[in-house]
């Protein structure tokens, strides 16, 4: 048993050398509180055992008598303050409903439920224990939280080693900052107070942090309780993810680069496009435009490259911009208001998947034979899924075939709608396929890295979309003829493969949403231009009733899925992909057909020259469309919302 003495001491200083071992970015309220609690300690400490994790979950009750049985759960228990597991137990108070660490009382009607607010459940303990009220009961909240974030610190590092044996381990560790912040909360001295709401449960202080990263969750699932932001600097040097719902509002390094990237766009990329277009129509067209290539290395010059990757596949910034989801929304859009500019700068799919595949899943060769010229933009790349014989809109169908051959996997299949696969730079193809066919139903299949110059592998032909055959990327027909790879080509391991897609399905898939948003902005500058420059019966275009009409429209559908692209990206960004399902399959049920919507009535206002290759339209219109199926069926999205409707 450890010394009793000075335990809230030894405690800090334990939690503070974990959480610094397991450190993965900044994080300015972890920072300030492991300043301040060494300079705050109480200066009476009473000594008993401490159990460390006591709570409700570790406690057996008598099943018809109100008494304890048993108290569960001791390895963290020590010789110490026994204020340390009251405060422990009170941190339920201040957290939200659905955590997947810890359910919350917050916003509960306590008096309705028979639960003493967290002010009456400390006078019981001070009244049975014969004290008087803590005076720095603050500190030992401050203390919870901030030992509660530490640990929550190192669930977080081991997920991304692969180590964590929770199947929630990356969502709950990204639950350190919030954690943190609400500790912070608690030290200041404009810190919570615990208080009566006229409910009569217990509320944070209003006249403090109104913005943390829990503010807008959706209503029916977490608090909506807001708290205040912290400083702008706090924001902007720890990539806290807020939801920024203007550019104004983003960290100074994100709206730098939105600002560079929007001048870009502008100066290099909007001038070049009726260029670019013509020469997809051109005999040259699967050759890579060489003023394509002359604009990447001006844009990797600048800095404006590799945008895309989420902190939570790239914690360290080691292959991207170290961006949050929400951030990169914004700079997303941006890209969106022209087909070409995500390739520009490095940041269109299939790559971008593909890339997020590499950093989460890849072995140290896989990374460097295929991540580190895919992130140079030396090569391209391109993913097989879909077949044409099965619906591939349920991933378990497929039928190609993975099989073990000595040191080898044999590789058998026929795909289409392999995006990129006709391009000249796609040096290397995600297969996926079933190792075991015997297996569950979602453990069949497994994902394996196929060089594209590998004997078997053949091209039969590039599939158009509305008559265009996207060149020189294209969407290839292909099939995999006993294609042999080593077996140290397997991503993750046998049977991983639906894993694999699952994880690749958030932050990609959200990323069309995020342009398509872009693509319907860029649309409605157009028609508003083309109306104020024609005149129909007698007064211009932009006068005309159903115009108008078409106009406000077009701005309110807009601005809806904006909203809820952003929310979804901060879902993501603070609760993770799959506590965010449910809004990521909301926005891709809604961006493509808004962006339809949107450039349709676009077509429309333009007449003839709407439909002709003289302006993005058209591609615009095809690329919405085939969105709807390309990110999975409208149908699949509308079953996944509604299935999670119907659990709440």
């Amino acid at each position: 048993m450890a010394n009793k003495g000075a335990y809230v001491q030894r405690q800090t200083q334990t939690w503070t050398k974990q959480y610094r071992a397991s450190e993965t970015h900044q994080i300015p309220s972890m920072e300030r509180l492991i300043e301040w609690l060494p300079q705050h300690l109480p200066a009476d400490q009473k000594t008993t055992v401490v159990h460390g994790d006591f709570r409700l979950d570790n406690i057996i009750f008598h099943p018809e008598k109100v008494e304890v049985l048993g108290v569960l759960d001791w390895e963290l228990s020590t010789l110490g303050d026994p204020l340390s597991d009251v405060a422990y137990n009170c941190m339920v108070y201040y957290l939200p409903p659905n955590l997947p660490v810890q359910k919350g009382l917050q916003n509960y009607n306590l008096s309705e439920l028979g639960i003493p607010t967290a002010e009456e459940y400390f006078e019981q303990y001070c009244e049975n224990m014969a004290v008087p009220k803590v005076e720095n009961w603050n500190f030992y909240m401050a203390f919870s939280f901030f030992r509660i974030a530490a640990i929550l610190q190192g669930v977080y590092k081991r997920s991304l080693a692969g180590q964590a044996s929770s199947a929630n381990a990356a969502a709950t560790g990204k639950l350190t900052e919030f954690m943190a912040n609400i500790a912070w909360d608690f030290a200041t001295k404009e810190g919570f107070r615990i208080f009566k709401s006229p409910s009569g449960s217990t509320s944070r202080n209003p006249t403090t942090r109104s913005y943390t990263t829990w503010s807008l969750l959706s209503s029916h699932r977490f608090s909506e309780k807001r708290t205040s932001t912290s400083s702008r600097d706090s924001h902007q040097s720890a990539q806290i993810s807020h939801l920024v719902i203007s550019p104004d509002g983003l960290s100074s390094k994100a709206k730098d680069l939105y600002s560079k990237l929007k001048e870009f766009i502008e100066v290099h990329i909007y001038p070049a496009e009726q260029e670019l277009r013509n020469y997809q129509f051109s005999e040259k067209r699967w050759t890579p435009h060489p003023l394509t290539e002359e604009l990447k290395e001006k844009a990797k010059s600048q800095g404006l490259w590799n945008l895309f990757l989420p902190l939570e596949s790239d914690p360290e910034g080691k292959y991207g911009a170290k961006l949050t989801n929400v951030e990169y929304a914004h700079l997303c859009e941006l890209m969106g208001t022209s087909l070409y500019a995500p390739e520009i700068f490095n940041c269109s799919a299939p790559d971008t998947g593909n890339i997020e595949v590499l950093v989460r899943y890849g072995t140290e060769e896989q990374k460097e034979r295929w991540l580190k010229p895919l992130l140079e933009g030396e090569i391209r790349s391109c993913f097989a899924m879909t077949e044409p014989k099965v619906a591939s809109s349920d991933a378990t169908n497929i039928e190609s075939s993975i099989t073990e051959d000595g040191n080898s996997y044999i590789i058998n299949g026929h795909k289409w709608w392999t995006s990129g696969a006709l391009d000249s730079r796609c040096k290397i193809c995600i297969f996926m396929g079933k190792t075991d066919p015997g297996a569950p139903r979602h453990k069949q299949q497994s994902m394996i890295l196929v060089p594209m110059d590998t004997p078997g592998v053949t091209i039969l032909r590039p599939l158009t979309v509305y008559g265009l055959d996207d060149a020189p990327a294209g969407h290839g027909e292909l099939t995999f003829d006993n294609v042999r790879v080593p077996k140290e080509n397997i991503l993750l391991g046998r049977g991983r493969g639906f894993e694999i897609a699952q994880g690749r399905l958030g932050p990609g898939r959200i990323h069309h949403c995020m342009r398509l948003i872009g693509n319907a902005e860029r649309c409605l500058t157009l028609m508003k231009q083309r109306v104020k420059s024609r005149v129909a019966f007698g007064k211009p275009l932009a006068e005309q009733g159903t115009i108008l009409a078409d106009i406000a429209k077009s701005r309110a559908e807009i601005e809806q899925a904006r909203l809820l692209v952003l929310k979804a990206a901060y879902l993501m960004d603070t609760v993770g992909n799959k506590e965010a399902a449910l809004e990521i399959a909301l926005i891709k049920m809604v961006a493509p057909s808004m962006a339809q919507n949107v450039v349709d009535r676009a077509i429309q206002a333009f007449g003839a020259a709407g439909l002709s290759n003289d302006f993005p339209l058209a591609q615009f219109h095809a690329w919405a469309r085939a969105l709807r199926l390309a990110d999975g069926p409208d149908e699949v999205h509308r079953l996944t919302v509604a299935k999670i409707e119907l659990k709440h």
